[in-house]
């Protein structure tokens, strides 16, 4: 591939900019008909058959032959020995992470309140934490340990009493560091599903998956699409996009750490996205030289090269203040500021998933153990989205306490809104508690 179509070149001065990069980013996250259909065939099959139909769905696509559900189900004893028989680096890597994202959450945990007013009347929240969450991890072309981390330690953190994991073993593979994260997480049921029966099988249980309260980890398109048709059923945490980093540079940084930082992303998939922002065009020439020299170097180069050809840009602004209108338009899911002040540029940001402030802040380290959730709004959601955290995990009542005064304050305005509303049933409950 020449070097003109390895990445796009835009700038926002060009008259066609607005339009090239509307088409850059278009994603549709939603399947089309097809999908939706099978899927829906896959769920109404687990809700009719259970068991049945999740092991004739998971032989068919993972090309296994259980017979029962016992041959799907990875027990405690396994997952302790994945852990335990992991090289030591690895086994040591994942502790500290484990350790780093465990203390990020805990001070993400919200407490209870109430309040009293003055006649007596308490008014509070109660936070209270899920019963039970299931766990989607990834299996087959790529497996993800850290994923694993990244949900099933905030569901810890906010007080989840079980953790249901599932993750489909394609010809049988398991991914010893998948199970070995899943023990050291404190994950309480593993099976080995994927696709939209796992989903399914969790949404509405069977003789032996539990139903649970809410769903989360990312998926392929089945798996989204599973996800959105449950959802009502059970709680979800997003419908997620492919893969997104944003990066601004202001010229001070390695071009070759750049196109690292680029390839990152672009290495997750043909549809992932990584776009580089700069006000130098010197320096974005420095960095798409750093691209073609490097490209060759990397082991998944088809995927990164494909990826950058069909979603990747570099974009030349005029300046830091055009810079910040582009990410806030974007709404990224990964945020690089490399620049020399980004806490300052970090102020005018609107709208991004996670932000890595600072010229030796790879968004890598999000990735795996700075502490932060790497379960991010994508496709421009980070405009009304959050990273996952144990607020996801957890879901408020409301507290009230009449005081014989109170309900007599209050019932006189009650009363006079609900049978503004025609509703005098309403407006008579609140009449009776008031004093005469």
């Amino acid at each position: 591939m020449s070097q003109m179509t390895t990445i796009a070149r835009l700038a926002t001065r060009d008259t066609d900019f607005d339009t090239r990069l509307a088409s850059l980013l278009a994603w549709e996250g939603v399947s089309d008909h097809e999908i939706g259909s099978r899927v829906a065939e896959i769920i109404a099959a687990v809700r009719q058959r259970g068991d049945d139909a999740v092991i004739e769905y998971t032989n068919r696509f993972d090309r296994l032959s259980a017979t029962a559900m016992s041959e799907l189900t990875i027990g405690a004893e396994r997952l302790e020995a994945a852990f335990a028989n992991v090289p030591t680096e690895q086994r040591e890597a994942l502790q500290h992470a484990a350790e780093r994202i465990r203390l990020y959450h805990e001070r993400q945990k919200p407490e209870s309140w109430q309040y009293s007013e003055p006649d007596g009347t308490v008014l509070g929240q109660k936070v209270t934490a899920l019963d039970r969450v299931g766990i989607y991890v990834p299996g087959g072309k790529a497996a993800y340990p850290s994923s694993v981390l990244m949900n099933a330690v905030p569901a810890h953190v906010a007080g989840v009493r079980e953790i249901v994991m599932v993750v489909p073993t394609p010809d049988g593979i398991v991914n010893e560091l998948v199970l070995a994260a899943a023990h050291l997480a404190g994950v309480d049921r593993v099976f080995a599903l994927g696709g939209a029966q796992a989903v399914a099988a969790l949404a509405y249980g069977t003789q032996s998956v539990p139903r649970v309260d809410k769903i989360v980890g990312p998926g392929n398109i089945y798996v989204a699409t599973a996800k959105r048709a449950v959802f009502g059923q059970v709680g979800i945490d997003m419908i997620a996009g492919p893969s997104e980093i944003l990066v601004v540079s202001d010229g001070g940084t390695d071009p070759d750490w750049l196109a690292m930082d680029l390839f990152s992303q672009a290495e997750h998939d043909e549809d992932a996205q990584a776009i580089l922002v700069s006000w130098d065009a010197e320096h974005l020439a420095a960095v798409e030289a750093s691209i073609e020299r490097l490209l060759p170097t990397l082991e998944r180069e088809a995927i990164v090269r494909e990826s950058l050809a069909r979603r990747g840009a570099l974009i030349l602004c005029e300046g830091p203040e055009q810079a910040v209108e582009l990410i806030n338009r974007i709404a990224p899911e990964h945020l690089e500021l490399s620049v020399e002040a980004p806490q300052a540029m970090a102020e005018g940001v609107r709208h991004a998933g996670a932000i890595f402030m600072g010229r030796y802040t790879a968004e890598v380290l999000g990735d795996y153990c700075a502490g932060p959730n790497h379960v991010l709004p994508t496709s421009g959601t980070a405009r009304f989205s959050s990273p996952l955290g144990v607020y996801d995990f957890q879901k408020r009542s409301s507290l009230i306490q009449c005081s014989p005064e109170g309900a007599d304050t209050l019932g006189r305005t009650a009363s006079v809104l609900a049978r503004g509303e025609s509703l005098t049933a309403h407006a008579r409950s609140a009449e009776n508690r008031l004093k005469r």
